[in-house]
């Protein structure tokens, strides 16, 4: 049986990898270049009982903790005018719950566990038919599972459902602030260890402490359209004329934080937040399905990698305990995943309406410390 795995990100290799672990081959197609052919965005936190569970799967977990920021676990969130609601500093000796850890670094762990030959890089997905693939290279390989771990804008799900990624009304902008302890130690012992955040009515900004010494600042804009970004009056052509921009649209908030996009680099990446419908499911099908953004695309709070995860080891579980059945191994996955990343999404749902309601900053705080 010939298992192929669409998309080299985090689900994709954590599927080859558990497969591995279980005596199974499979082979991952990316459409990159290689493996260094593109950033591969900030932290992660991953979950104990999801994408830990998923490492613990690929026996990879060891390693894991090498890589993980337990200090990452660190919270600041404050209201816009600079009041401190909550500050929660991670004890060194705190266990590791929800560790952050450099998604490039992730990424690379996962490769480093697989063969090289399991990585086709340069394959980008053109269509599936009758057990072959076709991919825009021209090349073409046979398979017996089809495995879409291609993200958002999968070209796999088709296959199995009409269902598109929706505009949720939210933007955000990424920024940031390289080697942040030396180019700015004031803003450095502002943000902490971990994570700062600020939320305001109908916006927010959070920073997050990265691996490599940079701080990623995020600026998310609710309630927005889809084409927000081109009537916004931010020039995203002049990086600091955007600045000013944005500190402009955050009028009225401490200039303590707004200094924080002041200090910021010429990275300026604007990101429209889409999701996929809520308990999306779709008839299981012969030979092919999915797994991550790909099967459940949700908002961005912390919940799509931890799922990505647990979906690549369950499946590879499934496909393990029935290597002549794929089709009762899929079923078998699918049934579980739609329950799970289901209920995953609803919550993350309730939480983008706590971020984008007038109170967010008392709501959060309430969520955080309830009662």
């Amino acid at each position: 049986m010939t298992i192929a795995i669409i998309g080299g990100g985090l689900g994709g290799l954590a599927l080859a990898r558990v497969l591995q672990v279980n005596g199974i081959d499979a082979v991952v197609y990316e459409r990159e270049p290689s493996r260094g052919a593109r950033g591969q965005g900030g932290m992660l936190d991953l979950h104990s009982k999801t994408g830990q569970r998923a490492l613990r799967e690929a026996g990879l977990i060891d390693r894991f903790h090498v890589i993980a920021r337990g200090a990452g676990q660190d919270l600041r969130l404050l209201e816009p005018d600079g009041t401190l609601l909550l500050q929660e500093d991670t004890p060194d000796d705190a266990p590791l719950e929800r560790p952050e850890v450099d998604r490039a670094d992730l990424r690379n762990l996962l490769l480093d566990s697989l063969p090289a030959q399991a990585v086709r890089w340069g394959h980008a997905f053109a269509c599936a038919d009758q057990g072959l693939l076709r991919f825009t290279n021209g090349s073409s390989a046979p398979y017996d599972l089809l495995v879409g771990a291609d993200g958002a804008n999968s070209k796999v799900r088709p296959l199995l459902t009409d269902a598109r990624p929706v505009h949720t009304g939210h933007n955000i902008i990424e920024l940031g602030i390289p080697d942040v302890d030396h180019t700015h130690p004031d803003l450095a012992a502002m943000v902490g260890r971990g994570n700062y955040w600020v939320l305001g009515n109908g916006q927010s900004l959070s920073a997050q402490r990265n691996g490599d010494g940079r701080v990623r600042v995020y600026l998310s804009f609710y309630d927005t359209a889809e084409d927000w970004f081109a009537t916004s009056g931010i020039p995203f052509g002049d990086p600091a004329a955007a600045r000013a921009r944005l500190v402009d649209l955050f009028s009225g908030w401490h200039s303590r934080i707004t200094a924080l996009i002041a200090a910021c680099d010429d990275t300026i990446l604007p990101r429209p937040i889409t999701t996929l419908p809520v308990g999306l499911t779709w008839p299981t099908t012969p030979g092919v399905t999915l797994l991550g953004d790909a099967a459940h695309l949700m908002p961005p709070v912390g919940q799509g990698a931890n799922m990505a995860l647990l979906d690549s080891a369950l499946l590879g579980l499934a496909l393990a305990a029935h290597p002549d059945d794929f089709p009762a191994a899929v079923e078998k996955y699918e049934r579980e995943m739609f329950e799970r990343t289901g209920a995953a999404a609803r919550q993350s749902a309730q939480m983008q309406e706590i971020l984008a309601s007038p109170d967010a900053s008392r709501k959060m705080l309430a969520f955080f410390q309830p009662g």
